[in-house]
Order: C-alpha cells, then sequence, then structure tokens
C-alpha cells in the first residue's frame, strides 16, 4: 500500500507540474479574462462598470494560475503547516508514540487533494461535476419552496425572509430527506466503504474508524457514527477521539448546500465555485482530522480492521425512509433558526455593553483608525478579529484581512459555523476583504462543526448509541474541539499556499 501511495503521488505531481507549466501565460483563466477586458474596453462607462462587477464576481475563485504558487506562498504556507502540527504536538497526551510516517501520509493526502482540484483537469471536472448536483439540489428545492411561499416570492418587502426562512431551511429540510433516501438504498454506504478501505490502508486505521470518518464527508456528526453502531462500546480513547474530531472536522451535505446558497447566492457561476470548494474542504478534512487526531492521541493498543457497515434500517421501505429523512430535517432546520435568533441577539446584547463601554471610555474613535475603518466600534467582532489575528498571520491569510478572517474563526468556535458563514457571505457582499485568497481559505477554515455547542451534541448523540462511553466523550471534548479546528486550519493552509 506504501508503494502505491508513493506511485500514485508521483504521478499526480508530474501532472500537476505539467499543467501548472503548460498555463503559462495562456491559461484558460488569462484568456477567459483577458477576452473579458478587451470586449470591456469597447463599452460605454456605464456599461463598463457593470461588466467589470461581473467580471469580478465571475472570476472570484477562478484568479489567473499563470504563474502558479510562488516561492514566497509555499514557504508561508510550509510556516502554517508546521505552527498547526506543533500546536497539536504541545497538546498531545503521548508524543513518544506520534507514527510521524502516516503524519506525512496525511498531510500529503490533503496536500494532493489541493492541488488535483487547483490544478488538474479531470480532478476538477469530477468536483465541478459533484458541485454541480449539489447547485441542481438547490434548484429542486426551490420548486417546492415557491410552492409553499408563494406569496412571499412576489413581496419585495419580505427580502430577508426570503433569504433565508424561505430559501435556505427548506435546503436543510429537502437534502435531509434526499440523504436518507440514498442510505436507505446503500448509495451512500457503498462510497464510503471504498474511501473507508483506502483510508484504512494508507493510514493505519481500524475499520470503523476510518468508516466514520469517510461517512462524516456526507453525514452529520450524529449520523456517522451509526453506521459503527456496533463498534463504539468497544473502542478505545484514540478511536473515539477520531469519531468526534472527524465529525467537528467536516460538515454534513444538507448545511453543506446551505453555505453554497450562502456564498453563491443567485449568480450560477458563482455556485458552482464554491460548491466545488465545499466539497474540497470537506473531502481535506477527513484526512486532516486523522493526522491531528493521532498526534493529539496516538493509537498505541492493537486496532480491529473489519470494516462492516451497521445493518440498521432508516426506514422500513422508501417512503418512510424519505419520511423520516424529512422529520428529521425540520428538527434540524427548526433548530438552526432557533440557534441563529438566539446567537444573533446574543452579539447584539453584548455588543450593545461594549459599545457602551467604548463610548464612556473614548475607545471607539480609536478604534476606528487602528482598525482602518473596519471596525468602528469596541465589538465582539473587533475583539475577536483581533484576538485570533496571529493565527490568520500564521496560516498564511494577507495581512490586511487578518482580523476580518480571525472575526470568523472566533464566531465559529464561540458560537457556530453558520455564524461564520453568514458573516463571511455579508462581508464578501460588501467586499470588505483586500485579497480574494482570504474568502477562499476563510470558506475551508469554517468548514467543519468545531464550535463548544457540538462538544454536547455528540456527547448526547454518540453517548446515546453507546452510554458506556458517555464518561470519555465528555473528557475528550476539549481535545476534538481543538483537533477539529485545527484540521480546518490545516485545510485552508493549505489551499493557501497553493492558490
Amino acid at each position: 500500500m506504501n508503494k502505491l501511495f508513493l506511485v500514485v503521488v508521483t504521478i499526480l505531481l508530474i501532472f500537476t507540474t505539467q499543467n501548472i507549466l503548460g498555463q503559462g501565460s495562456t491559461s484558460i483563466d488569462s484568456i477567459a479574462i483577458g477576452d473579458s477586458i478587451t470586449v470591456i474596453n469597447e463599452l460605454s462607462v456605464q456599461e463598463q462598470m457593470l461588466a467589470e462587477e461581473e467580471l469580478s464576481s465571475a472570476n472570484i475563485l477562478e484568479m489567473d494560475h499563470s504563474d502558479g504558487f510562488s516561492l514566497m506562498t509555499i514557504l508561508r504556507g510550509l510556516l502554517g503547516m508546521l505552527s498547526l502540527v506543533l500546536i497539536a504536538f504541545i497538546f498531545s497526551s503521548n508524543r513518544k508514540a506520534i507514527d510521524w510516517w502516516v503524519i506525512a501520509k496525511g498531510l500529503s493526502l490533503q496536500v494532493l487533494v489541493a492541488l488535483g482540484v487547483l490544478y488538474v483537469p479531470w480532478i476538477q471536472y469530477f468536483f465541478e461535476g459533484v458541485g454541480h448536483l449539489f447547485v441542481l439540489v438547490l434548484d429542486f428545492t426551490k420548486a417546492g419552496t415557491e410552492f409553499l411561499f408563494k406569496s412571499f416570492a412576489t413581496n419585495t418587502i419580505e427580502v430577508a425572509l426570503q433569504s433565508f426562512a424561505i430559501q435556505i431551511l427548506p435546503t436543510i429540510i429537502f437534502f435531509s430527506a434526499l440523504t436518507s433516501l440514498l442510505f436507505y438504498l446503500g448509495i451512500i454506504q457503498r462510497i464510503v466503504k471504498f474511501m473507508a478501505w483506502g483510508m484504512s490502508r494508507l493510514l493505519k486505521l481500524s475499520g470503523a474508524e476510518s468508516l466514520s470518518v469517510a461517512g462524516n464527508i456526507f453525514l452529520g456528526q450524529t449520523e456517522s457514527p451509526l453506521m459503527i453502531k456496533a463498534y463504539l462500546p468497544k473502542m478505545n480513547k484514540s478511536e473515539i477521539l477520531l469519531v468526534m474530531m472527524g465529525g467537528m472536522a467536516t460538515l454534513a451535505g444538507g448545511v453543506l448546500a446551505v453555505y453554497i446558497s450562502f456564498l453563491g447566492g443567485d449568480d450560477p457561476v458563482q455556485r458552482l465555485l464554491f460548491a466545488k470548494h465545499l466539497l474540497t474542504a470537506s473531502v481535506m478534512a477527513a484526512p486532516g482530522a486523522i493526522v491531528i487526531s493521532k498526534i493529539l492521541l496516538p493509537q498505541t493498543e492493537a486496532i480491529d480492521k473489519t470494516m462492516e457497515i451497521s445493518k440498521e434500517q432508516i426506514g422500513s421501505n422508501v417512503l418512510d425512509a424519505v419520511s423520516n429523512g424529512t422529520t428529521e430535517g425540520l428538527k434540524l432546520a427548526a433548530n438552526v433558526a432557533a440557534m441563529l435568533l438566539v446567537f444573533i441577539a446574543f452579539i447584539a446584547m453584548f455588543n450593545y455593553i461594549t459599545i457602551w463601554l467604548g463610548d464612556i471610555f473614548n475607545l471607539n474613535q480609536g478604534i476606528a483608525e487602528i482598525s482602518d475603518g473596519r471596525y468602528n466600534e469596541l465589538s465582539l467582532q473587533f475583539l475577536l478579529g483581533y484576538i485570533f489575528s496571529p493565527v490568520m498571520w500564521l496560516i498564511g491569510v494577507n495581512i490586511e484581512d487578518i482580523t476580518l478572517v480571525g472575526r470568523l474563526l472566533g464566531e465559529k468556535i464561540i458560537m457556530t459555523e453558520f455564524i461564520g458563514y453568514v458573516s463571511l457571505s455579508e462581508l464578501k457582499a460588501a467586499k470588505m476583504f483586500a485579497d480574494p485568497k482570504s474568502i477562499i481559505m476563510a470558506t475551508y477554515m469554517l468548514c467543519g462543526f468545531a464550535n463548544f455547542a457540538s462538544i454536547g451534541i455528540q456527547i448526547g448523540g454518540i453517548g446515546s448509541l453507546a452510554p458506556n462511553q458517555r464518561i470519555r466523550l465528555s473528557k475528550l471534548g476539549l481535545k476534538a474541539l481543538l483537533g477539529g479546528t485545527l484540521a480546518s486550519l490545516m485545510s485552508a493552509t493549505i489551499v493557501g499556499m497553493l492558490f
């Protein structure tokens, strides 16, 4: 298996190098941008402004790759990767037992996925094809939404309601039902088992661990463990931590579709591009979670390579499976709506107090000057941005954007990634970022359920499947949160290094 891995690495690197060198100054992106600029020069001033805005929107993730990645971006990326590995090493429970060969292979796998998506055409086509399916799901959901809420669809006063309650939440419900159907038909299990087999052989995982991590690419942090329900009671600490981290480092398909809608808006080009990158982020997070998990808590016990997915059905027939998925999706959508309502209200309350204090101590004007107008008051966003800005610099975020991206990381950890993606979409729409790459890195960084609320969700969800593991789950909660965060940061660092 190790020899096969080295062969695959070599082939992909050759293809990637040829593709980067072959692009030169006549890359597809360069041609597209050049042609667009030629057309723009022939337009009137007003038309030119509109065309430039559309061009910027369409190419936000397709920046010119003609020069490839520079030595400086590689050095910054390596610094970020080493820093994240060092943080995990510091918090490791058994530093001497770390298998650095497994760590190296896991990181190489993450880099290869990023290289493939950014530079290898046939891999790009694959991810774009899967991304197109997610975009279609959004269109299918719209048909049902318009039937239920037709009066809102034509009422311009209800724009805010349309953009979330009427358009976003139904996506969660439909995708939950679709996932349930695919699970009942055994399609998800087959894909998961194939991916798990590769990870088990390559990264020395037990069968149950690899199934759970691979499942998290498609399923949520409480749904994926259902596939290994029979193994959970017998799992050791290292395996349980990876199950928890796999859930925190990745996103479920339902919310993935929602974030595509958030970031892509109504623009089909941007929807497809963000779908591709969000999918890549979730796939990259799987080996990233393994790497960080096996540093934080190395495997020292004998493992079971058996790989059998639980036979427990999600429904007695197709209609029952769809019905169950719809009910679970409705619960999730209601939970998301309530969670956002409460957290946003708490942010408003916290900001009211801090802004008032800022006025009393004459801090607000100084904050506006320090942040070059990006923050005008002593707010939660300002505090989070500056607390996490050193980490953002370490992973290679443009220095002008480190406080904005740092704020997003803080919102994700303290609240949820949902709040983070809402903020990212607002900042993106307001054109607050100095470097478009910061948007992409933030997209990867936010991809995961690593927040304090997820600790309780996992203790309750996984604990109900294996009651004897509840104490262990509670003890490993903070470590899983740290690991899930580091795994997402690792993906963002690698993409920033190569983009």
